[in-house]
């Protein structure tokens, strides 16, 4: 007991704990899905994928509901998409992946290994939980949003890796990488986000449309997360990596509002 309260204590004092807990629930969601992948029966691993795509759904429209214009996220997305093309910020995750798929797979037998790459880095990026989680665990070190997150990314990298083969684990780096990077770049990133001292962070006008792009983003995800299990669904998949410019130009229209004076709803508001 005195052991485990010992470690507890050690695990507390870590900085970025929070994602190194995701980290580490990645990674072992990934090996036991590596693990159990030819014991599942294909239909279970096409069902609960179908399932994550539509939980992601449900999320992503939870967090693009709460816009309070609806404008600011569409300009955004729109302004974001134009920048990912020209970046090409999709071609060089893809290419990314299947440079690391050269040098894992030489037998050529793991197909989906760049998708797996692409989709889970994406899913364990994007969204709300990833931005606030890691902010207030750079901040003041409360990973709780972090701790919840940690259980859903290594449920999802279970049936990920199942599915997918071994590209799920190399998404663990970008889980250290992103997360880790909000993390120690919180104290910049935070005033960014603040318009309002009187309100809580998740509460901030910049903070809900930065949310309402990425939930928006999600939803995209999601429709390639299904697409993945029903390729005559879609004609082409969706480059959701190109949208991700959005999340950073979404709270850039809100402070230029604020700056101007004119009010989220463009004074049109009752």
């Amino acid at each position: 007991m005195l052991l485990a309260n010992t470690l507890l204590s050690d695990v507390a004092a870590l900085p970025l704990r929070g994602t190194l807990l995701n980290f580490a629930t990645v990674m072992l969601g990934g090996i036991i899905g590596l693990l159990i992948g030819d014991r599942l029966p294909e239909r279970i691993k096409q069902g609960v994928i179908i399932v994550i795509g539509i939980m992601t759904i449900v999320i992503g429209m939870s967090s693009a509901l709460k816009t309070e214009n609806a404008l600011i996220p569409l300009l955004a997305l729109v302004i974001g998409v134009v920048v990912g093309e020209l970046l090409n910020i999709d071609g060089g995750i893809n290419w990314l992946g299947d440079s690391l798929k050269r040098r894992v797979d030489k037998t050529g037998r793991e197909q989906h290994f760049t998708a797996a790459f692409v989709v889970a880095s994406l899913q364990f990026c994007v969204g709300p939980l990833t931005i606030l989680g890691s902010i207030q665990d750079g901040l003041t070190g409360d990973f709780r949003l972090l701790a919840i997150k940690a259980i859903l990314d290594g449920f999802s990298a279970i049936i990920f890796a199942s599915s997918f083969g071994r590209g799920v684990l190399f998404a663990g780096a970008t889980v250290l990488i992103v997360q880790g990077g909000i993390s120690l770049l919180a104290g910049l990133i935070k005033p960014l986000l603040i318009s309002s001292s009187a309100l809580p962070l998740g509460m901030q006008p910049r903070v809900i449309e930065l949310s309402a792009a990425g939930g928006t983003i999600l939803i995209a995800l999601a429709l390639n997360i299904l697409g993945i299990q029903s390729q005559s669904l879609w004609a082409e998949r969706i480059k959701v990596a190109n949208m991700l410019p959005a999340l950073l130009i979404a709270p850039l229209l809100v402070a230029l509002l604020n700056i101007l004076h004119i009010p989220l709803d463009f004074g049109l508001g009752g």
